[in-house]
């Protein structure tokens, strides 16, 4: 057994001052049971505990991390740029330069706004998308999630195609009348809601490919008939790639899967695990931005020299790398999974596209999060502990996404799937 003897001191301290011990709520393990592990370090494809013990990352940080922990060109250039100092307030060289950047990966953004974080983007986002339409209504899809504000946070009512309901108290009721939830990967009811209500519709948002419940991929057709039905309603689309965006190619998942949303929020990669977001548009949409038009949105520590510094870095690197490698390796690693649960019996399901991947308990495939939501919960809790015992950090809950970075190697990749051998067969 592992020593987790400092961990559990620190966490008894961190419950005493923040909420359950943490600063984002699936840090707490409450999906898994026991305590979390503290980090004290990472470095490539590993993280290390106060305790010493080493873990192989399948978390890096939620995502940003592609180029693994501590990657040295990023640091340096993270350290040059600390020496000229941490914020300004003022526009600096380094924000035009990502930002052209991202713009050659994601064309369909003639112009962006950074931010400090994924909801700061899609927040951002929506507002900019009701200035350009005058029309208040949005549409969402249940488990899909795209950050902490209060008109987002909403689950589906009880109706298929109804007006959603708070799924976080201090959250008006009065919010809910302009959110729409429908379930992903259904455009039927997505047809049916548009053309019902069009008139009042704004924008649909949605993640091209879920990461919030799971890994949960689009079915064929089902984004271009999206793209299709909200162009000849006049609906603006917003594609929230914070956890897509650079992570299976240098693009996101409009360059795979060949659209163009409106609007498209950006987060995660483009900070390289510092924070910063970003959203952007054709130049006549971005033109309502203030101070050229009357949506307002600021922020005091928006392009970030620092943040921007990492990201910009981490871009560079990417335009260089070949995905293949990491996609391949992808591959081998969820096959196993697919291939051992099958040897024992076990009921398990898995989702992956590119570096992403999640691994579902249940006997049947995961399209909408109603199948996500049916997975045996108690078996992931398992899962999760022997993985972690055996030295694999995973995903401390059933409905996140897991990753791999270009740190990760062939050992990597052999030590997880003896790992997952021994923990598979004891559950």
């Amino acid at each position: 057994m592992k020593s987790n003897e400092k961990s559990q001191q620190l966490y008894k301290q961190a419950k005493e001052i923040m909420p359950a011990g943490v600063n984002s709520p699936v840090r707490a393990f409450g999906a898994v049971g026991g305590d979390p592990i503290f980090i004290k370090k990472g470095k490539g494809s590993r993280i290390y505990d106060v305790d010493g013990n080493s873990y192989i990352d399948y978390v890096l940080s939620w995502g940003p991390l592609i180029l693994g922990h501590a990657e040295k060109q990023v640091v340096a250039y993270i350290k040059q740029a600390l020496e000229n100092g941490t914020s300004f307030g003022a526009p600096t060289e380094s924000e035009t330069k990502i930002a052209q950047l991202i713009k050659q990966a994601f064309p369909s953004m003639e112009k962006m706004r950074l931010v400090n974080s994924g909801t700061e983007a899609t927040m951002s986002a929506i507002r900019l998308a009701r200035a350009f339409t005058k029309k208040d209504k949005i549409i969402k899809f249940e488990g899909c999630y795209h950050g902490h504000t209060d008109s987002l946070l909403i689950k589906a009512g009880s109706g298929a195609a109804t007006f959603g309901v708070p799924t976080s108290t201090g959250v008006p009721h009065d919010l809910t009348k302009n959110t729409i939830v429908l379930p992903y990967n259904d455009i039927d009811q997505l047809r049916q809601a548009i053309k019902a209500g069009h008139k009042e519709i704004a924008a649909v948002i949605i993640e091209p490919v879920c990461g919030n419940m799971g890994v949960v991929i689009p079915k064929d057709n089902y984004l271009a008939d999206l793209r299709q039905i909200t162009k000849e309603y006049g609906i603006l689309l917003i594609f929230d790639e914070v956890m897509t965006g650079f992570r299976f190619c240098f693009g996101g998942a409009q360059s795979i899967f060949k659209l163009n949303p409106d609007i498209t929020c950006l987060g995660k990669i483009i900070g390289g695990g510092l924070p910063i977001g970003a959203y952007g548009a054709s130049q006549q949409i971005m033109d309502c931005v203030s101070p050229l038009g009357a949506m307002y949105q600021a922020g005091t520590l928006s392009g970030n020299p620092i943040a921007v510094a990492c990201g910009l870095k981490t871009l560079q690197i990417l335009q260089l790398v070949d995905y293949k490698k990491i996609i391949s390796m992808t591959d081998t690693l969820c096959a196993a999974v697919e291939s051992i649960a099958q040897e024992n019996k076990l009921d398990v399901t898995v989702n992956h596209l590119g570096s992403m991947f999640t691994v579902f308990f249940t006997n049947k495939k995961v399209f909408d999060y109603q199948d996500a939501s049916s997975c045996n919960i108690k078996n992931y809790a398992a899962y999760f502990t022997h993985m972690l015992e055996a030295g694999v950090y995973c995903a401390p809950s059933q409905f996140e996404a897991n990753f791999l970075s270009f740190a990760h190697g062939k050992r990597d990749i052999e030590f997880t799937i003896q790992a997952l051998k021994n923990a598979l067969v004891n559950i």
